[in-house]
């Protein structure tokens, strides 16, 4: 009888042990296959469902650092265990760099050396993501006279470059290109002619060309937007020309807003049935918009939902965040702001500190991660009441957001870009012990 007991403990045990086993298995492969191919990962959303991640450390639990070559904003983008990144030299020379993301080794670089723009003291010649197909890398770098569009082998071969012709700002250039099927898509907006334009990405040929009146720079990036029953939206967002949103395919127009009134730098977010566009200046963020996206022609009258002006705080630099019912705002000067998204009601706002903030912010596991310009990773809680985790050294300054693939959090610095491993589920049930 006694042995029967153990024989029934054992096989209980075999099998729960066999359970946990097939769970981290399939947590692992889960997160080992996770990618971030543009800018704050798919789709400009931002969110990871990684577990483990701490939320607070030190410079010394960084997994390993890398010493970049020359300065940059733009953020990583990963494809399995390859991760890219653009650096610039002060004589101009902008470089792309690939990494193996596992151990931070650099696999390959390819340089290209153009004129010195005029820049703002926040802008850098590296603030554009690039943006990954699983087989190609694309990205953008502009002087005066040319903004050259460049394909990437995952090898390094350059294999096609186009011109779309001098680019006019006061800031360099900082939008980051979006993949939509076979097409690669740019907003050229700038204070010279603009346009918004979808290149075939295995040629670089044009396929269509959308023309936006000029004032300001963009540096928002667009977004795809698909609704049941309904095509496809790409939605792009800048001062004179508003919000528009286009059939992705063939750049035909289905809906357009009044001007912004500002020029729009964060990205456009979308949730709970609106379209969040904002604008700003002077370092601070003036107006938000949120719209409904189901109308067509001019929906400036009938399709805004709410509006938001500067006295309720607001982001210019950052881009906001959506998880479930709520819209998170990370203001440039330190506030954070909770949103109930579908009605602009204000949940929380707290000030946080810890210097200004140009990165945008992103969730894992449902904590908002974001990087102050001075250097500091700052962890709250993603939901309707204000917590904070933790916050620690990156170890130097950054403009850039955070991006998460292979188990991993990402940060780019000025001149440095680290990893952080989160834990897997057998190394937290050990430390749990």
């Amino acid at each position: 009888m006694r042995r029967s007991r153990n024989v029934t403990v054992m096989l209980r045990t075999c099998l729960t042990l066999t359970c946990v086993m097939l769970i981290v298995g399939a947590a692992t492969d889960s997160v080992m296959a996770d990618q971030w191919p543009r800018f704050r990962g798919d789709n400009g959303t931002g969110v990871s469902e990684l577990k483990g991640l701490p939320t607070s450390w030190t410079e010394s639990d960084y997994e390993w650092v890398v010493k970049l070559p020359g300065v940059g904003h733009s953020s990583p983008v990963i494809w399995d265990e390859a991760l890219f990144l653009t650096t610039a030299l002060e004589d101009g020379t902008r470089t792309l760099h690939r990494f193996n993301a596992i151990t931070g080794e650099e696999v390959w670089s390819r340089s290209t050396l153009l004129e010195v723009p005029t820049l703002h003291g926040k802008s850098s010649m590296a603030s554009s993501t690039a943006a990954l197909d699983g087989e190609r890398v694309y990205s953008l770098l502009a002087d005066d006279n040319q903004n050259l569009v460049q394909a990437h082998t995952f090898d390094g071969e350059l294999v096609w470059q186009k011109d779309l012709g001098p680019y006019t700002s006061q800031h360099g250039i900082g939008v980051s290109p979006i993949i939509y099927e076979d097409l690669l898509i740019v907003m050229n907006e700038q204070a010279g002619p603009s346009s918004i334009v979808a290149l075939n990405r295995q040629t670089g040929d044009e396929v269509w060309h959308h023309g936006r009146p000029s004032k300001e720079v963009s540096y928002s990036t667009p977004m795809i937007l698909s609704l049941d029953g309904r095509a496809p939206q790409l939605i792009c967002a800048g001062e004179p020309g508003g919000v528009i949103s286009l059939n992705p395919l063939d750049g035909t127009e289905i809906w357009t807003t009044a001007a912004m009134p500002l020029r729009t730098v964060s990205s456009m977010v979308y949730g709970n049935g609106v379209v969040i566009a904002s604008c700003g200046s002077g370092g601070m963020g003036k107006y938000m918009r949120a719209i409904d996206p189901t109308g067509s022609g001019d929906v400036t009258a009938t399709h805004i939902r709410y509006e938001r002006l500067e006295k309720e705080h607001l982001h210019y630099v950052p881009t906001p965040i959506v998880l479930g019912e709520n819209l998170f705002l990370w203001c440039d000067r330190g506030i954070v702001c909770c949103v109930e998204m579908a009605s602009g009601r204000t949940i929380w706002f707290e000030r946080i500190g810890g210097g200004n903030y140009s990165g945008s912010p992103i969730i894992v596991d449902g904590k908002l991660y974001c990087v102050s310009e001075e250097g500091e990773v700052v962890v709250l809680s993603a939901g309707p009441e204000f917590r904070e985790y933790g916050r620690s050294p990156l170890g130097e300054g950054s403009h850039a957001s955070p991006a998460v693939a292979n188990g991993r959090l990402y940060i780019r610095g000025f001149q440095r870009l680290v990893s952080l491993r989160a834990k897997s589920m057998v190394e937290a049930a050990g430390a749990g012990k």
